[in-house]
């Protein structure tokens, strides 16, 4: 806890202070930059594909995965999404934070369990599962404790470019973590998610990123409550199309919100009821102080005034997008009351419930698969497109190797 709190006094700090270094994402000086190492006697060697070092393409490596623990799984992996952080961290474009090289990203993994630990009773071989986006955390703060663990004080262990630092991933503790672009992957049970019978292998990945994502908050601001909501769902590219199939599944009223009309057809066929193009002044209009919930899935700096007064009195403005500036309203764009949060990825238990609603009511993501010679154009067509297609490419592990 004093950690975190000292963590947040310097951030704060920063941002007061006003220091312009702190959105300097592009400067090659701020990486975190190591020899790829051989796999030590505690790791096997395993196939992956990855970026060496910054500014280089992804190319095929060879690295070092831990032996089996006896709290872990290891998963032969199948799929893997392609998820716009993977770019942004490969590229070192996340803001505020320094990408760390070698970088094996993918953080949406998808295979069957082939091996589990002595104390493991969850998982048999031959399982269908799924690793989200982190794979570690401390177990011993209230966050981590009340099933929040994407909260955690000390911060998670992330699938890719994280610092091992709670004892529970094994092999190399001086090298970070390497992700799903790989042929398999070892993790602790906890973080391993069981996947049903019968649920599409191909398309299960991106739900343990943008499928969470999503889901959370719409948990969270009660759109699976008695009462149905009229819900927005700003954004529609890959996050914010999963949001509007998950919030119309789960019966509320969906209106996408967009720059212009022009995903206007894409957004009603996938589940929403209404579409406001912010470029509409009447349109805006026709709709103010009209929406319980509104998710902001738009990835870049924007002004959020235009969203705000679209929330009816008490409605909520959740944060999902990963703009770097602050925000910049005042007291008067809150009245009448209304709230402003934000969400990030979802806790294991909630992580679980997402699965199992996905598969009962058959709610996925429109992917295309690609193998490994197709990485770097892909992530050329993400650089071009930002986060606004609604495709989720997955990388076809099997079909690569």
């Amino acid at each position: 806890y004093n950690e975190y709190k000292s963590y947040l006094r310097s951030k704060y700090k920063v941002i007061a202070m006003g220091k312009e270094k702190m959105f300097d994402f592009y400067n090659p000086d701020n990486v975190s930059a190591v020899p790829l190492p051989e796999p030590q006697k505690d790791e096997y060697p395993e196939v992956a594909w990855g970026v060496e070092k910054y500014g280089e393409p992804i190319k095929k490596l060879t690295i070092g995965r831990p032996h089996l623990g006896d709290d872990d799984v290891k998963v032969d992996l199948d799929y893997c999404g392609i998820c716009y952080s993977d770019l942004s961290c490969g590229s070192n474009k996340i803001p505020g934070y320094w990408s760390k090289y070698p970088c094996v990203p993918g953080h949406e993994l998808v295979g069957r369990v082939v091996e589990v630990g002595k104390n493991v009773t969850e998982f048999q071989v031959g399982d269908k599962a799924g690793i989200g986006t982190y794979v570690d955390t401390c177990f011993e703060c209230p966050s981590c404790q009340s099933g929040q663990e994407n909260y955690c004080f000390q911060t998670m262990v992330f699938t890719y470019s994280g610092t091992k630092k709670f004892g529970r991933v094994g092999g190399n503790q001086d090298i970070h973590t390497f992700g799903g672009y790989s042929g398999s992957y070892v993790c602790h049970k906890r973080f391993v998610y069981k996947l049903p019978d019968g649920m599409d292998l191909q398309k299960a990945g991106p739900l343990l990123c943008a499928g969470i994502t999503m889901f959370e908050p719409l948990v969270q601001h009660g759109a699976m409550g008695e009462k149905k909501l009229k819900i927005g769902i700003a954004g529609v590219g890959g996050l914010g199309t999963m949001g509007i199939k998950l919030a119309s599944a789960m019966g509320n009223s969906v209106t996408a919100i967009s720059s212009s009309n022009r995903k206007r057809e894409a957004a009603l066929k996938k589940g929403a009821e209404n579409f406001i193009a912010m470029s509409e002044p009447d349109a805006v209009m026709k709709n103010m102080m009209s929406h319980d919930l509104i998710l902001d899935t738009v990835p870049v700096d924007h002004d959020i005034k235009p969203y705000l007064s679209l929330l009816a009195p008490g409605g909520t403005l959740v944060l999902i997008g990963a703009g770097g500036k602050p925000l910049q309203f005042n007291f008067v764009d809150l009245l009448p009351p209304k709230n402003i949060t934000a969400s990030g990825v979802g806790g294991v238990a909630t992580t679980k419930h997402m699965i199992q609603f996905c598969f009962e009511n058959n709610v996925y993501p429109d992917i295309e698969l690609i193998t490994a010679d197709k990485l770097n154009e892909t992530w050329a067509v993400l650089q071009k497109e930002g986060n606004s297609s609604s495709i989720r490419y997955v990388l076809d592990i099997k079909g690569s190797k």
